[in-house]
């Protein structure tokens, strides 16, 4: 069993509020949880307006299928026009790597 991650770091652009935030990247999560059938969600950044961290999770049989398909989540991030992806940082570990 392989486990991968990522995690995007992005600065929003005309977002003023909370509010304003959450219409942006609720959105973004969703498409990715629905498109790419991972695990996603709002993770850092929670109190400032214009930064989101979203982090995406994944368990598959073999980490090429894992690496195939945070090569596609990352393609997607990066071209969302609402925001700018300033960050990716990614992993793949083995079960067998795991205490």
């Amino acid at each position: 069993m392989w486990i991968g991650w990522c995690e995007f770091d992005f600065l929003l652009g005309d977002v003023h509020s909370l509010k304003q935030k959450r219409s942006v990247v609720k959105p973004i999560v969703a498409e990715l949880k629905r498109r790419f059938a991972v695990s996603a969600a709002e993770v850092d950044h929670l109190d400032l307006h214009r930064r989101a961290g979203i982090g995406v999770g994944l368990v598959g049989p073999d980490q090429r299928h894992l690496v195939d398909v945070l090569d596609e989540v990352e393609r997607f991030a990066a071209a969302r026009p609402e925001v700018q992806l300033v960050a990716a940082r990614r992993r793949t570990i083995s079960a067998d790597d795991v205490g």
